[in-house]
């Protein structure tokens, strides 16, 4: 189980800061058939992926079904005859669908030769205007957009997928989103369809609209501003109220963003947790992810907070997303010479990679993740740590990338970012001896 993101004791803007959970459940070891015709070969048992006993994430009875072939809700509608309660039909970036049904059931679904496989959901969690240090870290003052300038918005639309945005935050411009929670989904009480009442996708807990702020808080000469400020936000809620969702919410919420793919051209989940890597066959998380970037959305995620390598972790070990890792700046500047506002809150010095990021081959860039200031519901402000904080900006720095180059592929998107990026930092803090470089959007 991952760390919680850190908590800041240092008021922003007059506001307490405030903390987020954020985690993911194990997931079985079994790997998924390749071809319909070893679905069809294979037994019943070896298609159910179970998690292992003292899995403490699993949701009874709720399971996601992947198909190898057949029409996704036509299949779903025979299962509900035999007592399969049908939640979502997925038919983009997954094709399947979501459901509640007894072991028993479970298996006859399994014996199904149009099933890949059958996994037992699982619970997931999240945590006058100023230029934050971090903004101005990775050089957003003197990018295209140059934020903080008082002037523009950057011409991209990135998607949130959290606990929803603030949608009256007078810093930020949220245009849509979709409610995959309705503080009842992860019971099974959600409706079969997610809303887009922007009541429904409107944040009641805050980090959300703190990742939202980060990408792309206007310039607008109030509150903060962003990477990309005054980017198009769209609030994608896989999380309630109490930061809980399930593999269920979330693929929910990356099959809106896959069908929405001709508007949407990055997409962030500040999530992690212990998950080992199945590849793009894996019937659940990882296959929505590399379905929806097989449309063209370019993924930004967090490395993890658990101080360890990222290759345990997903979607922060899936080679189709860019995993960022934390850097504590203070400053704004390089060289080291910022000083920690607050030793016990802000984790690590000037800087230095931050003590309690995940690191590992698997991480693609470093950006700064230690007592970030960025807007919260009710129109305020809070600061918060973590991996979720340092994912943020490079979202933002992939919509200015994608602002400049509509057609680009999530592939050359990443390439970008890599190419752009820096070397200038502390980098022999790096756990794993092999330093990530830093996000550097002044020179996309």
């Amino acid at each position: 189980m991952l760390g919680s993101e850190r908590r800041t004791r240092r008021a922003a803007l007059g506001v307490a800061a405030l903390a987020v959970v954020g985690l993911l459940g194990a997931v079985a070891l079994q790997a998924s058939p390749a071809t319909s015709e070893a679905s069809r070969a294979a037994a019943p048992e070896t298609k159910l992926r179970l998690s292992a006993p003292a899995d403490t994430t699993v949701i009874p009875d709720a399971y996601l079904v992947s198909l190898a072939e057949g029409e996704p809700a036509a299949v779903a509608a025979e299962h509900a005859e035999f007592g399969v309660t049908v939640d979502r039909v997925f038919t983009r970036a997954l094709r399947g669908y979501s459901a509640r049904m007894t072991a028993a059931l479970a298996r006859r679904v399994a014996a199904d030769p149009r099933v890949r496989t059958v996994t037992l959901d699982r619970r997931v969690s999240a945590a006058s205007q100023l230029l934050p240090p971090g903004i101005a870290r990775v050089g957003a003052p003197s990018s295209q957009t140059q934020a903080g300038d008082g002037a523009g918005d950057v011409d991209a639309d990135i998607a949130i997928l959290d606990t929803g945005i603030d949608v009256d935050h007078p810093d930020l411009h949220v245009v849509g989103g979709v409610d995959c929670v309705s503080d009842g989904a992860l019971l099974g009480t959600s409706p079969s369809e997610p809303s887009t009442d922007p009541a429904g996708y409107d944040d009641p807990r805050g980090h959300g609209t703190h990742i939202a702020g980060i990408a792309a808080a206007r310039d607008n000469g109030v509150g903060v501003v962003g990477v990309a400020p005054g980017a198009r936000l769209w609030a994608v809620r896989v999380l309630d109220s109490a930061g809980n969702g399930s593999l269920g919410t979330l693929i929910c919420g990356i099959e809106w963003v896959t069908a929405n793919a001709g508007t949407i051209d990055v997409a962030n989940m500040s999530l992690s947790g212990l998950d080992p890597d199945l590849g793009c066959r894996d019937g659940a998380l990882h296959e929505a992810i590399c379905g929806s970037v097989a449309a063209g959305v370019t993924y930004t995620v967090a490395a993890g907070n658990a101080s360890a390598d990222a290759e345990d972790y997903s979607p922060a070990s899936y080679a189709e997303v860019v995993t960022v890792s934390a850097l504590a700046d203070y400053d704004g500047k390089p060289g080291g010479l910022g000083t920690n506002p607050q030793p016990l809150d802000c984790l690590g010095e000037d800087d230095e990679f931050a003590e309690f990021s995940n690191y590992g081959e698997d991480v693609d860039l470093i950006a700064p993740g230690v007592c970030i200031l960025s807007t919260w519901h009710g129109g305020r402000y809070v600061e918060l740590t973590g991996t979720s904080q340092a994912a943020a900006h490079v979202a933002g720095a992939a919509a200015i990338y994608r602002a400049a180059h509509p057609s680009a592929t999530p592939a050359q998107v990443r390439a970008a970012l890599l190419a752009a990026a820096s070397s200038d930092w502390v980098s022999r803090t790096d756990p794993d001896g092999r330093p990530d470089r830093l996000l550097d959007v002044s020179k996309l």
